[in-house]
C-alpha cells in the first residue's frame, strides 16, 4: 500500500497509524456504544432519565474543560522537550485503567461509572494530541494526506471490528460465558482497555522524536510563555488562523451530525437494531474510504478533496430532510463512511503542512482545542430549525449553513507552504 520512496519509514509509519487502530476501540465502543446505554440504564438504574442525561453531560463537559486547558501548554512543552511520545503515553496509561476501571463497577454507583469515565475520555483526547503531532515525524511532507488517511483508515476498520465483536457478544452472551447482557456489556470495557494498550506498542517502540531540547521546570515555563505568544500572535499567522476557523465550522456540523443522527433516527421511528448497525456501516465503509482519500488529497489537493467531502454533507443534509424508508438510512450511512474520515484526515494533513516547523505539539494542541468546542453552535442550531419550522425533518437543513461558511473560508485559505515564524509570515 505504501509508495516505494528512498528512505520512505515504513515500520514508523505503520506504527504510527496503528494507534489510531488501538485508540479508536475507545471512540466506538465506549463513547458512541455501551457506556451511554449502560450509565443511562445500570448505573443510574432508578434514576430519572433526565438526570441520567445531565450527569452524562457533565461528564463529558469536564472532558471538554480539561482537554482545552491543558492541551496547549502540554503540546509545547513536548515541542521543546521532544516528550510527545511520553505525553502519547501518558494519556494512554490514564485511559487504559479508566476504562478497564469501568468493567467492576457496580449497579447504580454512577459516580465511579462517571469519574472513570471522565479520565478514560482525557486519556483518549489527550493521546490524540500528541498521536496528531507526531505526524509531520513520520512523514515525509509529500506523503502527508495519505499517511494522514492510512491513520483514519485502521481506526475505522479496528475501531469498527472490536465493536462488532463486543456487539455480537452483547446479543450472545452465553455463547461466549456470560450468564447475562449487562456482564458482556461490561466486559466489552476491558476487551477495549488492552485492545488500545496492546496496539500503542508498535508507535511507543518504533517511532522517534528529534534529540531532547530542555528538561526540568524551565521547559514547563518556556512552554507557557510560548504558548501565551502564541495566542498573542496567532492573528500573524494568517493561514493558520483562516483554516482553524473553517475547520471549527465545518467540523460543527460534521460532528452535529454524528451527536444526532441516532436521535434523529428514533425520532422517524427507526429502530435501535437498525441504528446500530448504521454505526457499523459507517465504521467499515470508512476504512477503505479514508485511506482513498489520502491518496486523493496527494493527487487532487487536500482542499479539493475536503470541498468534495463538505458537499456530500451536505446533499446528506438535503436527502435526510426527505428520509421515509430505513434502507434510505443505511445508504446515508454509507455515504457518510465514505467520507467522513476523509475530511478529518485530509483537515489534519492540510493544517500539517501549515503550521510552523517544529511546533506541531503546541500548534496541533489548539487544533484538538478547537475540535473540542465543536458541535456547539450545530446542535442548538439543528433543534431550532425544527422547532422554527414546526417539523425536525428541517432541522439537517441548517447545518447547511456552516458547511457552506467553512467551505467558503477554507478556499481562502492558501495551501503553499508550511509557516516558518509568525514574523516571516507577517512580511
Amino acid at each position: 500500500m505504501m509508495m516505494a520512496t528512498p528512505g520512505y519509514p515504513n515500520r514508523a509509519i505503520w506504527s504510527w497509524a496503528l494507534y489510531d487502530w488501538a485508540n479508536s476501540a475507545f471512540a466506538t465502543v465506549v463513547l458512541a456504544g455501551f457506556f451511554p446505554l449502560l450509565f443511562s440504564d445500570y448505573w443510574n438504574s432508578g434514576t430519572d432519565a433526565a438526570t441520567a442525561s445531565l450527569r452524562l453531560g457533565w461528564a463529558n463537559a469536564i472532558i471538554s474543560i480539561v482537554i482545552v486547558c491543558i492541551a496547549p501548554l502540554f503540546g509545547a512543552v513536548a515541542d521543546r522537550a521532544a516528550a510527545k511520545k511520553r505525553f502519547l503515553a501518558g494519556f494512554m496509561v490514564l485511559g487504559v485503567v479508566a476504562t478497564a476501571g469501568l468493567w467492576q463497577v457496580d449497579k447504580g454507583d454512577w459516580l465511579s461509572a462517571a469519574t472513570l469515565f471522565v479520565l478514560g475520555g482525557i486519556g483518549f483526547l489527550g493521546g490524540n494530541t500528541f498521536y496528531d503531532a507526531l505526524l509531520p515525524t513520520v512523514s515525509p511532507r509529500e506523503h502527508l494526506h495519505t499517511i494522514s488517511g492510512l491513520g483514519y483508515g485502521l481506526g475505522y476498520l479496528g475501531g469498527g471490528l472490536l465493536y462488532l465483536l463486543c456487539v455480537i457478544a452483547v446479543l450472545m452472551p452465553s455463547t461466549v460465558g456470560f450468564s447475562a447482557t449487562v456482564d458482556a456489556a461490561k466486559a466489552s470495557f476491558l476487551a477495549t482497555a488492552v485492545w488500545w494498550a496492546v496496539f500503542s506498542l508498535p508507535l511507543l517502540l518504533v517511532v522517534r522524536e528529534p534529540e531532547r531540547r530542555g528538561d526540568g521546570a524551565a521547559v514547563w515555563r518556556e512552554g507557557a510563555r510560548q504558548v501565551v505568544d502564541t495566542f498573542r500572535n496567532i492573528r500573524r499567522f494568517r493561514s493558520v488562523g483562516l483554516f482553524l476557523l473553517a475547520y471549527w465550522l465545518y467540523i460543527d456540523a460534521l460532528d452535529t451530525v454524528v451527536l444526532m443522527a441516532v436521535s434523529y433516527g428514533r425520532s422517524l421511528g427507526f429502530g435501535q437494531k437498525d441504528l446500530i448497525l448504521a454505526l457499523l456501516v459507517v465504521q467499515f465503509v470508512g476504512f477503505p474510504a479514508a485511506i482513498a482519500y489520502g491518496r486523493l488529497g496527494e493527487r487532487f489537493g487536500a482542499r479539493r478533496g475536503i470541498y468534495l467531502g463538505l458537499l456530500a454533507y451536505v446533499g446528506v443534509c438535503i436527502w435526510a430532510a426527505v428520509i421515509s424508508h430505513v434502507w434510505e438510512f443505511y445508504a446515508i450511512a454509507v455515504v457518510i463512511g465514505l467520507v467522513q474520515g476523509g475530511v478529518q484526515s485530509l483537515s489534519r494533513s492540510f493544517y500539517a503542512g501549515l503550521i510552523p516547523a517544529g511546533e506541531s505539539g503546541e500548534f496541533f494542541g489548539f487544533y484538538n482545542l478547537l475540535g473540542k468546542f465543536a458541535a456547539i453552535i450545530g446542535p442548538p442550531l439543528f433543534g431550532l430549525f425544527g422547532t422554527w419550522f414546526g417539523d425536525v425533518r428541517y432541522s439537517t437543513l441548517s447545518l447547511i449553513i456552516l458547511f457552506a461558511l467553512g467551505a467558503w473560508l477554507l478556499s481562502r485559505v492558501p495551501e503553499s507552504g508550511r509557516s516558518p515564524s509568525p514574523d516571516a509570515e507577517a512580511a
